[in-house]
């Protein structure tokens, strides 16, 4: 895939190529290793757009969480490659029953979480995972919005939301100032 063949993540100014790799397979079905492998070869042929989140895997027997990320990180550190990729994760699914949602303690708490895991200061796309209807979108928001003004976070999007959800989120950050939702894959 040519670096020329690239869409914009909404009017966040980062540009990715056409297709993304996701990385809930890392420390689940592909070891470290082949991990390593996979990106490297990934990275060397066009496809730099690389998506995780903090939730993987813990559904794997003997995972918490977080593996993905470790994973992502120790590969970054060994290839030197974090300024050839976009980095993308995500917050918001259960962990454990104190680290899931969206309220801003926890946005916060897990940023720092997975910068940590990440071994990177920054996260080009970070994602609601999923609605967190119990807290205020305005207070989700504006905790990412404080994320970016940071230099944390470059962009934030949205993913297992409804088109109302959606919609009613992109009016807040109008109204409100904040940060917008970017993206949503689909």
């Amino acid at each position: 895939m040519s670096q020329n063949q690239t869409r914009q993540l909404g009017d966040s100014g980062i540009a990715v190529p056409l297709l993304t790799f996701g990385g809930n397979v890392f420390g689940w079905t592909v070891d470290q290793t082949t991990s390593f492998s996979l990106l490297d070869a990934l990275v060397d042929r066009g496809l730099w757009f690389i998506d995780t989140a903090d939730v993987y895997s813990r559904w794997a027997p003997g995972n918490k969480g977080g593996e993905s990320e470790t994973i992502m990180g120790e590969w970054l550190k060994k290839s030197g490659k974090r300024d050839q990729i976009v980095l993308a994760t995500k917050v918001g699914m259960e962990l454990s029953p104190e680290k899931t949602g969206l309220k801003p303690q926890y946005i916060r708490q897990a940023v720092e979480d997975s910068l940590r895991r990440l071994q990177t200061d920054y996260i080009d796309l970070y994602q609601a995972h999923r609605d967190d209807q119990d807290t205020p979108l305005a207070e989700t928001l504006s905790a990412f919005d404080s994320l970016i003004r940071e230099g944390k976070v470059r962009a934030i999007g949205a993913s297992n939301y409804s088109a109302a959800r959606l919609q009613e989120a992109l009016q807040v950050s109008e109204t409100q100032g904040l940060a917008r939702y970017e993206t949503l894959p689909t």
